[in-house]
């Protein structure tokens, strides 16, 4: 799990992950971030806390706190030691790249370059959907599974593990990915090559892309 989430329009973290990587019990956390909560003033603009709830593994609902970079700040300042230190830097960080992900959602140049990286996945999503077809024609029970590996080794490719939290520079890449193996689909279906070797000829094809754009 990211050290630093995106909900809404703001970064947080979570207290179970806070007093995981910080050596501390998650009971002794929510009473320090109980007493933190009293003493804030009643009203804020940005609540640096927000009570939630979580599924453990044995099924129970247990409470637990969601904090943005104030609270985190706050509830972590009398953290000591190394490895707190390395921890603290840590999550700077990741709340640094989140908040700069926010600010860039903003930007119109972000939202045509989302725009139009999903109208070429839609291209590629109606060339995957060719390609089952033609490779159930050939007698493939299993085609349908192209959908789900195609989009991971786009995603794998441009160095992407969850879409909404991509870059400008990302989907820009994603998009040309996506075009490469729509465009590798059309053309083998059109030489009438067997699916499998359509399906290798993707992969290679973004091997090679990978190698000459250095990505990663």
């Amino acid at each position: 799990m990211d050290l630093v989430m995106m909900r809404g329009r703001d970064a947080v973290c979570g207290s179970v992950e806070v007093a995981e990587h910080f050596g501390k019990r998650h009971d002794n956390i929510l009473r320090l971030i109980d007493g933190l909560v009293e003493s804030l003033p009643k009203i804020e603009e940005r609540p640096m806390f927000k009570e939630s709830r979580r599924k453990a593994a044995d099924g129970q609902i247990h409470r637990m706190y969601l904090m943005n970079r104030d609270g985190f700040s706050l509830l972590v300042m009398g953290f000591t030691g190394k490895e707190a230190i390395e921890w603290k830097l840590k999550y700077i960080k990741a709340f640094n790249r989140m908040e700069q992900l926010l600010a860039q959602k903003q930007t119109e140049i972000y939202k045509d370059t989302r725009a139009y990286q999903k109208a070429v996945r839609k291209q590629e999503t109606d060339a995957i959907k060719a390609l089952v077809d033609y490779a159930e024609g050939q007698g493939s029970r299993n085609a349908a599974r192209y959908y789900s590996s195609l989009s991971k080794l786009a995603d794998k490719t441009a160095g992407i593990e969850n879409r909404d939290m991509a870059t400008i520079e990302q989907l820009g890449t994603l998009a040309l990915i996506e075009n490469i193996i729509a465009k590798c689909i059309t053309e083998g279906i059109e030489l009438e090559e067997p699916y499998r070797d359509i399906y290798q000829e993707c992969k290679r094809k973004l091997e090679r892309f990978h190698s000459v754009a250095l990505i990663g």
